[in-house]
């Protein structure tokens, strides 16, 4: 008996979608920066939104260019892969976004296939506050041949572990740490917060969302790099490679790659890599 693999829509790579709009509150800011433990002091005021928050007003707007290429049945074998933001300008309250997105590249892989969309959020007058690479992996997918480009780059060099990291920081998670997250970050995905379906899934249970990990890494790379002004951040970039649980605790160490770049990888504590091919950029 012969079964057909769920097709990928690659006709619809490069085409742009949309905008998508948000309104940016003070409350929503803050509520961010709650559910992800951040302190900077300009976050938790609701100054400016801390760096992983653009993912909030360009959610919708990828996770449609991505369902445009994956098919939907293979919705609940989506993991994220990679992501990686370019600032340009912060997210202020008050204002009103843009997004757009556009799937750029599908490529299959040993035990699934990526899909890339590129999201670009603008203000009000315009101006482009950021641009995001979005990197889904779809769990057993199959595809003849990929299609499109990939991300922008980001690996780890190497030849900086011949040196001892300039930073190391240790952070938990809370018990009730998807939960929140959820809601702040209004992606409903029930691996999150559902533990018999995540252990349905193949999972070990209830895992902490990517993104909330990668906003974890971002305290410590602002901690570091550019405590005196959060804003220099430039670019946050990382590979997912291993989920992570509700009140277990990751470790990131910080080299300083010379040029404003810092290289970073994050751990748990059974000394699995959760966080690899980290990147910021300052200016």
């Amino acid at each position: 008996m012969s079964t057909t693999s769920p097709t990928f829509n690659i006709d619809v790579i490069g085409e742009w979608s949309e905008p998508v709009e948000f309104e940016v509150t003070r409350e929503r800011i803050q509520q961010y920066a709650a559910a992800t433990n951040d302190p900077i002091a300009q976050h938790t005021a609701g100054e400016y939104a801390s760096p992983v928050f653009a993912v909030v007003p360009a959610f919708g707007a990828a996770g449609q260019a991505a369902m445009k290429v994956i098919p939907p049945e293979l919705l609940m074998m989506i993991l994220h892969g990679e992501q990686d933001f370019h600032f340009r300008a912060p997210i202020v309250p008050g204002t009103k976004l843009t997004t757009r997105a556009r799937p750029i590249g599908m490529q299959p892989r040993s035990s699934g296939v990526t899909v890339v969309v590129q999201t670009e959020t603008h203000d009000a007058d315009g101006q482009l506050l950021n641009e995001q690479y979005w990197t889904t992996f779809v769990r057993g997918g199959q595809a003849p041949e990929g299609a499109g480009e990939g991300a922008p780059p980001h690996r780890f060099d190497e030849s900086l572990r011949t040196g001892e990291p300039d930073d190391t920081v240790t952070q938990t998670f809370d018990e009730d740490q998807t939960y929140r997250y959820a809601e702040a970050s209004g992606d409903p995905m029930p691996i999150h917060t559902d533990d018999a379906l995540a252990k349905s899934m193949g999972l070990p249970g209830i895992i902490i969302h990517g993104l909330c990990t990668m906003a974890f890494t971002s305290v410590a790379a602002i901690e570091h790099a550019c405590p005196d002004d959060p804003q220099r951040l430039k670019r946050l970039a990382v590979r997912f490679a291993k989920t992570i649980q509700p009140g277990q605790t990751i470790t990131t160490r910080i080299y300083d790659a010379g040029t404003g770049a810092f290289a970073y990888e994050t751990t748990s504590d059974d000394g699995a890599v959760v966080i690899k091919d980290g990147l910021a950029e300052v200016s």
